[in-house]
């Protein structure tokens, strides 16, 4: 009877606009209840979806914030590559469907140059560069379309973190995360040094097919570790790399990242307190990590803001670092650090002679072909030492090096030629000079990051992680100007370098910062 009573009630229900009291029994269709399962899995995508639109930001976030997880399932590298997919079809959604105007950060039309001329060195990948060795093609075609898709990802990488808002992603958390993985590479070099025999087995390692497992740089992709064993003074060390792939990449890392923990963490004296706490582990593991380039880049770091403080009547803050130093100075000489610093400087077992061939050889090649390069780089004949000698059953890394590993510079070189290289500084070159008077903290940092990455050239490889850090911080730089310009039209003529009515160029303070 019940039952038979439920149909009047609903009707009445419906008919006065009242809900229903009491227990009601689905009286749809079977097949009509059972679509409600899929419409709640359409509203939990569409939810899902609403949550990334709202947050345009996700990408970067994502990719910095998980950098450790990245490099421990053995994707860090391509995660640029990755993620630099979403990025992509959300500046093409904005400028398809006119949300915003997308911008273009100052320089680009230099850097399109360069990418067209790193495109264009597919035309010499079957040709042999001088005093080289032939190598398969298929090897160089891989190499080539995985560097060529790095570029390409952090082009992408600078045009969208330059296109968000202030809103979607404010310029100090940006600097944050970029600090944030500064503190990571500072705990993997704690570690590193603890635990320096410490590796374990990537899951990108149980379905990557044996075949391309081979690469030595896939080897330390697959087998994320916390440290690289090399015997640099005589003795196999450990010198700490993690969340990156090498020492060297790792010490360059890290040197570009910590100037934006020190902006993101200023704003009250306990922020700051931690900042400098991490600085100075940081110093310590990268005194350990025997590496000689970021040494001089720690050097470098000091000498330029020294010089830009005392340009501009900063006594305090440049008391502060000639005291820092003499301090660092002191606990170097009374700790082991001295002796290992000693040992490192005027060991026999270091890379000289290496470097200097491969760069002499860098410099013939883009010789013979100025313009473009060869696309990818070349094994060295012989070695060093005599072009006879080369791998063998014992000793399989014997000569053959690789022509243009031995610094982004000489990669340049002989991949894209002089022209594909005086390209790919001057874009970094004219944003060194267009933001030369940016006295806020992004300013400092900023064109810090793009200096060192001329420092570091001679030595070290940019791609892929630290070029997408200096591109974040260029577009950190861009942005900076673009919001001071918003607010402060007379500050903005600063960013650009510009002159107002032909006066002295407004100088941009921290006081004009938010």
């Amino acid at each position: 009877m019940t039952a038979e009573l439920r149909p009047a009630r609903l009707d009445r229900a419906a008919s006065t606009g009242q809900r229903a009291s009491g227990p009601v029994t689905d009286l749809r269709e079977p097949h009509a209840a059972a679509s409600v399962l899929p419409a709640r899995g359409r509203r939990a995508r569409n939810a899902a979806g609403s949550w990334l639109a709202r947050r345009p930001a996700w990408p970067i976030i994502a990719l910095l914030v998980g950098y450790p997880l990245w490099w421990a399932l053995g994707i860090a590298d391509y995660m640029f590559l990755l993620l630099a997919v979403p990025m992509a079809l959300r500046l093409y959604g904005w400028h398809v469907q006119g949300r915003r105007r997308l911008r273009l950060p100052p320089g680009f039309s230099v850097w399109l140059l360069f990418l067209i001329c790193m495109l264009a060195g597919a035309a010499t990948l079957t040709l042999t560069a001088p005093g080289t060795t032939a190598s398969p093609v298929g090897n160089r075609i891989f190499a080539f379309a995985d560097r060529s898709a790095s570029y390409l990802a952090v082009t992408v990488l600078l045009l969208f973190a330059g296109n968000l808002t202030e809103r979607e992603l404010p310029r100090r958390r940006l600097a944050w995360l970029l600090g944030l993985v500064g503190i990571y590479a500072t705990i993997g070099g704690v570690g590193g040094i603890l635990f320096p025999t410490f590796q374990f087995t990537s899951p990108l390692a149980l379905v990557m097919p044996k075949g391309f497992q081979a690469n030595t740089l896939v080897q330390s992709m697959l087998h994320p570790a916390l440290s690289q064993v090399q015997n640099v003074l005589g003795v196999a060390e450990g010198r700490p790399k993690a969340p990156f792939n090498y020492t060297n990449a790792w010490g360059e890392s890290l040197t570009i990242l910590l100037p934006w923990l020190l902006v993101a963490w200023s704003n009250t004296r306990r922020q700051r307190r931690m900042a400098l706490a991490v600085v100075a582990v940081a110093i310590v593991t990268i005194v350990y990590s025997l590496n000689r380039g970021v040494w001089v880049g720690i050097a470098f770091t000091a000498c330029y803001l020294a010089v830009r403080f005392a340009a501009r009547g900063r006594v305090a803050l440049l008391g502060a670092i000639c005291a820092g130093l003499a301090l660092a100075g002191v606990i170097i000489i009374l700790s082991p650090l001295h002796s290992m610093i000693a040992v490192r400087l005027s060991s026999d077992q270091n890379s000289n002679t290496i470097r200097t061939s491969l760069s002499i050889l860098a410099v013939k090649d883009a010789l013979a072909s100025p313009l473009i390069g060869y696309g990818d780089t070349r094994h060295q004949q012989g070695s060093p030492a005599s072009i006879a000698i080369g791998p063998n059953a014992d000793c399989i890394t014997c000569g053959q090096l690789a022509v243009g590993s031995t610094g982004q510079l000489w990669l340049l070189l002989v991949s894209d030629g002089f022209l594909g290289t005086a390209l790919y500084l001057g874009f970094f070159g004219y944003g060194i000079w267009r933001y030369r008077r940016d006295m806020t903290p992004y300013g400092l940092a900023g064109v810090l990051v793009l200096l060192l990455s001329f420092v570091y050239m001679f030595t070290y490889q940019a791609l892929a992680a630290p070029l997408a850090f200096t591109m974040l911080s260029y577009a950190l730089l861009w942005r900076n100007e673009v919001q001071l310009r918003s607010r402060d039209p007379a500050a903005a003529q600063l960013a650009g370098g510009q002159r107002q009515g032909g006066g002295r160029p407004h100088v941009m303070t921290s006081r004009e910062l938010v």
